[in-house]
């Protein structure tokens, strides 16, 4: 018998340290090659880190939140069979849900026996998941539900990107197999609930720290007649065939590859520590993306040079990429100016704030019919306030309000977004 370290391993290009989001062993449990010890997370990327052995855990590094170097080791394994040569170079992690990279095959799971599981009548409903939603869990689960005639579409998973687990089915097969309480006997609850801030959560708190903290905001709003773009939106969802359905999004992101080519000041980052303002000429426009986990940023690359009909073919393949997942590194960094929206849901005033290092933020806010006074009577127009917040420090008050003014110009007179000067 020996003991083995299994260490973190390089898990991206310039990753120095990732952060610990979920363990899937403990010591005194018994593993087999190629069963997944843990989670880590960096840059919003979820990568699982499988067993180089078949044997028995006997240590593990780190508690749910903890940041472990690139060379660490994470977990000591009692094994018979030999050491893998070179094991911190060689060991390639499994990425989940992030794709291989390109030009390397993910390695394949050895098959393995699982025990037996006599079917379960699960006696509790569970609230399904969305019609269509991708069902993430390893090989191992997907087969132990299987043998035991569970629905996987039925649990809940706790794991990142609300993965099922083999924690997830036993508590399943505890909650089939406890005796049910009495109608009428309410249990007391803890007055607190004290939840750890980890993953993807403390990054979105980290980065929302950082631009509040760095980042002096004026926002200016400003109301957007968006009767015409709605009218010329229906009229090519009507005649797009097999092309994808336009929303407002497309149509703010073709004004703003045009407003830009006016303010090329707004698509900039500010390096604050070498004080040197960056101005792009590519329009890489950030989608803020709600998820089930937080909001994650998709990168909307060249925004000037495409279509309607492609950008928005874009934003959904990335907006789905981000809700499951299934986003790579490339697709969540590289924004140079971000749009965000709430959709149907949003407020009438928000106040965004911006993507660090960025300089501005545009944020949409929900549309609604309005009277307006066209001179000799009130009318019906569908209007939408616009919500965009600046970089004070290297955008002035005047220039932003002449930026916001230029959108709404764009918006309310679609055909200049298309018309050459």
């Amino acid at each position: 018998m020996q003991e083995l370290d299994i260490k973190l391993p390089d898990v991206g290009e310039g990753v120095t340290e990732a952060e610990l989001v979920e363990w899937h062993v403990k010591p005194g449990d018994l593993v087999r090659e190629d069963d997944i010890l843990a989670a880590v997370m960096t840059d919003k990327a979820t990568v699982e880190i499988p067993s180089l052995y078949d044997g028995k855990v006997t240590w593990t590094g780190g508690e749910i939140g903890d940041t472990v170097a690139v060379g660490a080791v994470l977990v000591r394994i009692e094994t018979e069979g030999e050491a893998v040569p070179d094991v911190f170079e060689q060991a390639a992690p499994v990425a989940d849900p992030d794709p291989a990279p390109a030009g390397e095959k993910a390695p394949e799971p050895a098959p393995k026996p699982e025990p037996e599981v006599a079917p379960v009548v699960i006696p509790q409903v569970i609230a399904p998941r969305v019609e269509h939603a991708d069902v993430l869990a390893s090989p191992a689960v997907r087969k132990r539900a299987r043998d035991a005639g569970i629905d996987l579409r039925q649990i809940r998973g706790t794991g990142p990107g609300g993965r099922i687990g083999h924690g997830d089915l036993d508590a399943m097969f505890q909650s089939a197999q406890a005796p049910a309480a009495p109608i009428d006997s309410p249990v007391r609850k803890p007055e607190v609930e004290e939840i750890k801030v980890v993953g993807l959560r403390r990054k979105i708190a980290d980065r929302m720290a950082l631009a509040n903290s760095r980042i002096p905001h004026i926002t200016v709003v400003e109301e957007v007649d968006v009767t015409g773009v709605e009218d010329l939106r229906a009229t090519m969802n009507k005649d797009r065939g097999d092309k994808p359905k336009l929303t407002m999004l497309p149509f703010v992101c073709a004004a703003l590859a045009r407003a830009v080519r006016d303010h090329p000041e707004m698509n900039a980052h500010f390096d604050d520590n070498a004080g040197i303002i960056r101005r792009h000429r590519a329009l890489h426009v950030g989608i803020a993306t709600m998820t089930d986990n937080g909001l994650i940023v998709p990168v909307l690359r060249d925004a000037e040079t495409r279509g309607l009909f492609d950008t928005a073919s874009e934003i959904a393949r990335l907006s789905e990429a981000a809700r499951t997942g299934k986003a790579v590194r490339e697709e969540l960094t590289g924004s140079t100016l971000t749009i965000t929206s709430l959709g149907p849901l949003g407020a009438i005033v928000t106040t965004p704030i911006i993507n660090h290092p960025e300089v501005a933020i545009v944020g949409i806010n929900k549309m609604a019919m309005r009277p307006q006074w066209d001179g000799t009577q009130f009318v019906p127009r569908k209007m939408m306030n616009i919500s965009c917040s600046f970089d004070h420090r290297v955008i002035d008050g005047w220039d932003a309000a002449v930026f916001v003014n230029r959108i709404k110009t764009l918006l309310e007179t679609p055909a200049l977004i298309f018309v050459e000067e």
